[in-house]
C-alpha cells in the first residue's frame, strides 16, 4: 500500500489536486482519508463554545484516530471513517467504511504536522497557494458550506486562520518531498506525481 500525504493551506486547493490525481489513476486503486472527518467531537460543549473552536490548531484532530486507521488499512482491515458536521461541531452517529486500497491518500491542513502520521507516509506533499487567493476561496466556501457571513469569515481570518497558518500549517512545508505551487492549476506537478504512482502500482502489480 502506498500512502501518501497532501498538507496546505485552507484554500490553497489540496482537494482539486486530490481530485485530478485521482481522475488519473485506475478507478478502484485510490482511497481518501480526510483529515476534516478526524476533528474531535465536541457534543459535551454548548453550540455557541464549538463555534469559536479553531479548526486550525493542531489539538482539534485526533490524529492518533487517523494514525490508527491507516496502520489497520495497511493490515487489510476496514476501517469506519468519522462523519464531522462543521455546523454542529460534532461527529454523527454514522460512520464511513474505508476499505484498503493500493492507494491511500490522506489529506488535510495539517497531516504533515504529527511525525507518527509522517511516518506512515510513502511520499508527503505540501501545495502552496498565495494567501489573498486562499482568502477568496475561504471566503466563498464558508458562506456556501458552513453557515457564515462575510464579516465572520473574515474575523475568522483575522483570528485563527492566518495566525494558525504561520504557526503550525507553513512549517511542515519543510517535511513535503513536494510543494505544489499553484495547486490544482499546475498540470506539471500533477503529472509528475501521478506518473510516480502509477510507476508504484506497476512495480506492485
Amino acid at each position: 500500500m502506498l500512502v501518501i500525504g497532501i498538507a496546505g493551506g485552507t484554500g490553497s486547493g489540496k482537494t482539486t489536486v486530490v481530485k485530478k490525481i485521482i481522475e488519473r489513476l485506475p478507478e478502484g486503486d485510490v482511497e481518501v482519508l480526510a483529515q476534516d472527518a478526524y476533528y474531535r467531537d465536541n457534543s459535551d460543549i454548548p453550540l455557541e463554545e464549538r463555534q469559536k473552536i479553531n479548526f486550525d490548531h493542531p489539538d482539534a484532530i485526533e490524529f492518533e484516530l487517523l494514525a490508527e486507521h491507516i496502520r489497520q488499512l495497511r493490515k487489510g482491515s476496514t476501517v469506519k471513517q468519522p462523519i464531522y458536521s462543521y455546523l454542529t461541531c460534532t461527529r454523527a452517529e454514522e460512520t464511513i467504511p474505508v476499505s484498503p486500497k493500493k492507494v491511500v491518500i490522506v489529506e488535510g491542513i495539517l497531516c504533515l504536522a504529527p511525525k507518527e502520521l509522517r511516518d506512515l507516509m510513502n511520499i508527503r506533499i505540501f501545495v502552496d497557494c498565495e494567501a489573498d487567493l486562499r482568502l477568496s476561496r475561504v471566503i466563498q466556501r464558508d458562506i456556501i458550506e458552513r453557515g457564515r457571513n462575510v464579516a465572520q469569515v473574515l474575523e475568522r481570518y483575522e483570528k485563527t486562520v492566518r495566525p494558525s497558518h504561520l504557526q503550525f500549517i507553513e512549517p511542515t512545508k519543510r517535511y513535503a518531498d513536494i510543494i505544489v505551487p499553484q495547486g490544482g492549476q499546475n498540470t506539471v506537478a500533477i503529472d509528475i506525481i501521478t506518473q510516480f504512482i502509477e510507476k508504484h502500482l506497476n512495480d506492485n502489480a
